[in-house]
């Protein structure tokens, strides 16, 4: 018998898979039942609540990418992901902050030591949130940065006590060359402004950030998209390769592959749903060919992702322990890859939730939450699909990469 909510790997590859790691997936699918439980009332709160917060932290599941150091596992980003889709069977907001915020667990590993020491020296399960939009008002003073602006959608917030911030500084001194920067503040220099009233993803939080003149030192930002060890300085004390993955690698599945998960989810629960209803007509939804098709459809399409994304990463890291820089043709075809996620399952979400006829669109569905939510997860800059293929398709046809990340 096939355990409730494991993530089917047949067929590939599981040598990523220590026993800590076994243990850490199995312990993400004993928290579904429970986010099923209360991912209605998150939804309502627009907020996850402290309590599934408390039992992912108790399981370790933030410090997947952390670095050992400062009591993380270091595992195969695989592993990560693995753990994200699991979480997304029972609650995409959930699963959707678990990817943003345990993504800098591992971002903090890249930083000078002594950001690394303010941040988690005292506790190694503090959370940091994020927006990397470059919208941060710089100016460089010395020692570092005064630091000002306002930031949309930062996931999770509420829960966390550091933030990452984007802003644009020059890449040398006088250079008319802009550089993405990540600056790291603590919660006592920003402001939440609680404005999150959106279509899906409601629980995520996702507000907006307010900071006014804060003093941010050099040594607590980092060169978002600079790989060298000049600008990952904390590859010193971290030098694992894990820490060797360019940024844009690991974060950009982060705000994708909960929808796998979430179509996985739908797909559970339109088979009980088709189980039971009975239309007003009295034909059975079971017998519906428009429910047999999404059904089927669903499972396809969550199999051929899950495949791609395995195999994406077994490449991300055959080079990265290699020492290798992939070819940037390969980092962007799954950049692209990695933004047509969404547009993928909201394409099959939208057929189960058409399946489920006019009385699966009350709030009583829960087809109908991930429906918003897959289709919500859309917005998301990096979840961009025709942009990042236009991207991937300008190189291959012999024209310059106009990427930055990548």
């Amino acid at each position: 018998m096939s355990v409730p909510y494991k993530i089917d790997i047949t067929g590939i590859s599981d040598d990523f898979l220590t026993p800590e790691a076994n243990r850490l997936i199995a312990a993400a699918e004993k928290l579904v039942p429970n986010l099923l439980e209360r991912a209605q009332a998150a939804e309502t709160a627009g907020k996850v609540p402290d309590e599934t917060i408390k039992e992912m932290i108790a399981a370790g599941l933030f410090r997947v990418l952390q670095p050992k150091r400062w009591g993380g596992y270091e595992l195969d980003p695989r592993v990560f992901y693995i753990i994200q889709m699991t979480l997304a069977q029972g609650c995409m907001s959930t699963a959707w902050i678990y990817g943003v915020i345990g993504v800098h667990n591992w971002q903090i590993g890249l930083f000078d030591e002594r950001a690394q020491i303010e941040v988690l020296a005292e506790n190694p399960e503090i959370l940091i949130a994020s927006t990397y939009m470059p919208v941060g008002k710089v100016e460089k003073v010395k020692g570092g940065f005064n630091f000002s602006g306002r930031w949309g959608f930062s996931s999770g917030v509420e829960h966390c006590e550091w933030i990452f911030l984007g802003g644009l500084v020059p890449k040398s001194p006088g250079s008319k060359e802009l550089e993405h920067r990540t600056f790291l503040l603590p919660k006592s220099d920003f402001k939440v402004v609680k404005n999150w009233d959106v279509l899906g993803l409601r629980a995520s939080g996702s507000h907006d950030i307010v900071v006014e003149g804060a003093f941010v030192p050099e040594y607590r930002t980092h060169q978002t998209n600079d790989y060298s060890d000049a600008a990952c300085k904390g590859r010193a004390i971290n030098d694992n390769w894990l820490y060797r993955i360019p940024f844009v690698q690991i974060f950009q599945r982060a705000v994708s592959t909960a929808c796998i998960g979430a179509l996985d989810g739908a797909v559970t629960e339109f088979r009980h749903r088709c189980a039971e209803h009975v239309g007003k007509h009295g034909g059975k939804t079971a017998e519906d060919v428009n429910a047999q098709m999404a059904v089927t459809e669903a499972i396809m399409t969550s199999d051929q992702l899950k495949l791609v994304l395995f195999r994406n990463f077994a490449e991300v890291v055959k080079h990265t322990q290699n020492g290798e820089m992939m070819p940037v043709n390969d980092r962007l075809l799954q950049r692209a890859q990695s933004a047509a996620v969404p547009k993928q399952c909201s394409e099959r979400i939208n057929e189960i939730m058409r399946a489920c006829a006019a009385s699966g669109t009350y709030k009583g569905n829960p087809i109908e939450r991930i429906f918003r939510d897959i289709n919500q997860s859309r917005g998301h800059i990096a979840n961009n699909t025709d942009t990042y293929m236009r991207a991937h398709g300008t190189v291959m046809l012999g024209l310059p990469n106009s990427d930055p990340f990548v």
